[in-house]
């Protein structure tokens, strides 16, 4: 392990933390993943912690509202990553408030992993979640902590396994109901390959204090692209029922319905692609690590077929 950056990642038990903490261990880093001590008695995150130590990772006890053991594991690594869920992204203050008294952290990856904060225009509910975000990134920023920012855009175990259809079991063989008029481009990333991406940026000088993006273009697609390629897989033409986007808007707001307003923003507005990646705030990370072999939209929709 010499020569290894030494990685705790908080949050590891969670939807998408499992996959970064495999991938840290995966790749030699000497792993750390902070855990409730009542972790062990819930039988699925046991299960989970169970193959982390399997894997070698080391288990440390803490949470985000004991301090003292936050700044205690904080002290042993060089790298924090933060992939806590949305109840908890503005805790992340104390996080921030461990690693400026520690005063070793080398790079901070706070919990982003979804679109970028700064670039999309939401609506209420998720307003306020963008906001709390944001407000993250700007007291990092603030208090001078090294960082990079993920944004992976959409989860494929979200939204693939469903073909965007909230609710189904399953990709459609019907009829498909499209948000707006299906051509804005959104992207769409297994998260093995989110949390791969995520350890391959911990030590790379090209994405200090940038934002990475992880936007592969076998992964961006419209939902007429999308919708297309399944039918092509299927063998079968799909009844379409397109939603116009000032309707999606008003139902968004008046249920303050969370998803529809992320969707509203990536579905109608195209904010995951309508922005080109500038040099002087991000990167992109299938172009920088061309290296990794990432599952594409056509590849993981044939599981379905």
């Amino acid at each position: 392990m010499a020569g290894k950056t030494r990685i705790l990642i908080i949050g590891g038990t969670g939807y998408l933390g499992k996959f970064v903490v495999e991938a840290s261990a995966k790749s030699g880093h000497l792993t750390f993943a902070l855990v409730r001590e009542s972790s062990s008695s819930d039988p699925r995150k046991a299960r989970i912690l169970d193959g982390f130590k399997s894997s070698g990772v080391n288990l440390v006890h803490g949470d985000l509202s004991n301090q003292e053991s936050l700044l205690k594991a904080i002290k042993q690594v060089d790298v924090v990553i933060s992939v806590v869920g949305t109840a908890s992204i503005e805790a992340q203050t104390r996080i921030i408030a461990a690693i400026k008294e520690a005063g070793n952290i080398k790079r901070f990856f706070p919990s982003e992993f979804g679109n970028d904060v700064d670039r999309a225009v939401v609506v209420e509910p998720a307003k306020s979640a963008y906001a709390i975000k944001a407000k993250i990134r700007r007291i990092v920023e603030a208090e001078g902590i090294p960082y990079t920012y993920v944004c992976n855009n959409y989860f494929a175990g979200y939204y693939l396994t469903d073909l965007c259809q909230s609710g189904a079991a399953a990709p459609p063989r019907n009829k498909v109901v499209i948000l707006g008029d299906g051509n804005a481009k959104m992207v769409f990333n297994k998260e093995e390959d989110i949390g791969t991406y995520t350890i391959k940026a911990v030590d790379d000088p090209r994405t200090l204090n940038k934002i990475l993006y992880v936007r592969p273009p076998a992964n961006t697609y419209s939902m007429n692209d999308l919708v297309s390629l399944w039918e092509r897989k299927i063998g079968k033409t799909l009844e379409r029922t397109y939603i116009p986007g000032d309707q999606v808007l008003q139902e968004a707001t008046r249920r303050c319905n969370f998803s529809l307003s992320l969707h509203h923003s990536a579905m109608v507005r195209g904010d995951q692609t309508n922005h080109e990646i500038e040099p002087s705030f991000g990167v992109e990370a299938s172009e920088l690590y061309p290296d990794v072999k990432y599952t594409t939209v056509d590849q993981y929709l044939d599981r379905f077929v």
